[in-house]
This record gives C-alpha cells, sequence and structure tokens, in this order.
C-alpha cells in the first residue's frame, strides 16, 4: 500500500492548477503559496511558523515544501520527509529559489517508518498527511517516538462531521484526492482517541468557507456568491465543531 501511496502523490502536484507558470520556478512557488494561505487564511493564526526559533522541527509529508520554508524563515532547524521524490526534488528547488539553499534536510521518507532516533525532534508538524497514510496509528506512533519529552506535535486531519463533508454529499462534488489510495476523515471524539499516546492534546475545527478560485461557472457563483456569505453570517460558535480541518496541538 506505501507504495501504491507514494506512486499517487508522485504523479500529482497539490494545488497545481493555481499556477500558470512553469513548474520549479519561482513565480510557481509563490502562487502556490499564495493560494494556500489565502485559503488557509486561519493557519498562520493557529501555528506561529516563527516562533520556533532553534528548535528542531521535522515535517512528516513537506510536500514542495511550501510550510516548511515559512519554519525555515522563522528560524526553525527544519527536516522534512515525504513519499514522493518529485516532492521533495521541488522542495529542494523552492528552498534554493527562496535563499534557503543548504538550509534544512530534505529527503525522501516514509512517516510510518522514520529513520530518525528517539527524541530527535522538538516540533513533529504533519499537516493533511495522517489521513492520507496506510496505518495512520503507526504513523502518529512514529511522530510521538522521535518528539523529545515535552515535544510538541501538530496534525491536521479532516472532519467526517463538518460543512465540506455535507456539502459533498448533497452536491454531488467529489472531493480532492478523493481518489487517493487511502483517505480517512475522523469525528473530533475519533481524533482525540488517535491522539491517545500523547500526555496532552487539544483539538481546533478550523477551515470554514472561503472563496474559491477552484471552481467555475454557476456552481462557483452559487457558492461564492451565496453560500460563502450566508454560512460566514452563522455566529462562529454554532458551527465551530463542523469546520473541515481539525487541527490538534499534542504534547508528548
Amino acid at each position: 500500500m506505501i507504495d501504491q501511496i507514494a506512486a499517487y502523490w508522485n504523479e500529482r502536484i497539490h494545488d497545481l492548477e493555481m499556477t500558470d507558470h512553469p513548474v520549479g520556478t519561482r513565480e510557481f512557488f509563490d502562487d502556490l503559496d499564495d493560494y494556500r494561505f489565502d485559503k488557509l487564511h486561519y493557519l498562520p493564526r493557529l501555528v506561529d511558523f516563527g516562533g520556533f526559533t532553534g528548535q528542531r522541527l521535522l515535517e512528516v509529508g513537506c510536500g514542495i515544501g511550501t510550510d516548511l520554508l515559512r519554519f525555515a524563515r522563522g528560524g526553525a532547524d527544519v527536516t522534512g520527509v515525504d513519499l514522493a521524490e518529485r516532492s521533495i526534488e521541488l522542495a529542494r528547488q523552492n528552498f534554493d529559489l527562496h535563499g534557503l539553499a543548504g538550509q534544512g534536510d530534505l529527503r525522501v521518507g516514509n512517516g510510518e517508518a522514520l529513520q530518525f532516533d528517539d527524541a530527535s525532534f522538538d516540533v513533529v508538524y504533519a499537516h493533511g498527511v495522517l489521513q492520507y497514510t496506510a496505518d495512520v496509528r503507526l504513523m502518529v506512533e512514529e511522530c510521538r517516538r522521535v518528539l523529545t519529552p515535552g515535544g510538541q506535535a501538530i496534525f491536521m486531519v479532516y472532519n467526517r462531521v463538518s460543512w465540506l463533508n455535507a456539502m459533498s454529499a448533497l452536491m454531488g462534488v467529489g472531493l480532492e484526492h478523493a481518489d487517493a489510495p487511502v483517505l480517512e476523515k475522523y469525528s473530533i471524539p475519533e481524533f482525540h482517541r488517535l491522539l491517545d499516546g500523547f500526555a496532552d492534546r487539544r483539538v481546533v475545527p478550523e477551515r470554514f468557507p472561503v472563496r474559491s478560485r477552484l471552481h467555475k461557472g454557476w456552481r462557483a457563483a452559487a457558492y461564492n456568491g451565496v453560500f460563502v456569505g450566508g454560512f460566514n453570517l452563522i455566529p462562529r460558535p454554532l458551527v465551530r465543531r463542523f469546520g473541515w480541518h481539525l487541527m490538534a496541538f499534542a504534547r508528548k
């Protein structure tokens, strides 16, 4: 199964349709960064990318290095692993083109079998990765193993009981990467149970409707013009638990 997952992600660059620039150019990386943090504007509010100066930080499933680059710019001593060789190649280019050549250890690796000693990192970050792996408990345990005592894990998974999951079913619109070899979603209690090996954990539902650049035509008009505005008029405490992303902050 791991080989199938690696092959799937080796053939896909996340959000590629959001840029017209050639793959591997600085403009390509900047467009994907802009799109990611427009869609996930909550992320810098919850994760202080500049708050880990001098700490050893591992990103599992680093992709093309979009988030990892921000941690590196913030002064963290970064390591990134990904199953996809193509992603690691592009992550290295991303670092080089943004003036961070030689910074960070970027390598092909399996998050279910991390090639690091126990207690090697102060922080482990895996945003949108656990839901796509073959043995999620094994990956979580590996992330916990390589953390120092008191170290922090930051995870994100998809919320099964969410507005986007419900809309996808209602409208018959498939979720992004629904064809991946593995795609699991979790309720909030299920996510807590997945992290029960940690001494302390906090789950924050996030990712509420924002205007989409992805869809076109009448669906885009209805979604952007009616649904997004209407949903966001609802007081957030009433819909908080239905956020599409479940962010977890856990201590070893």
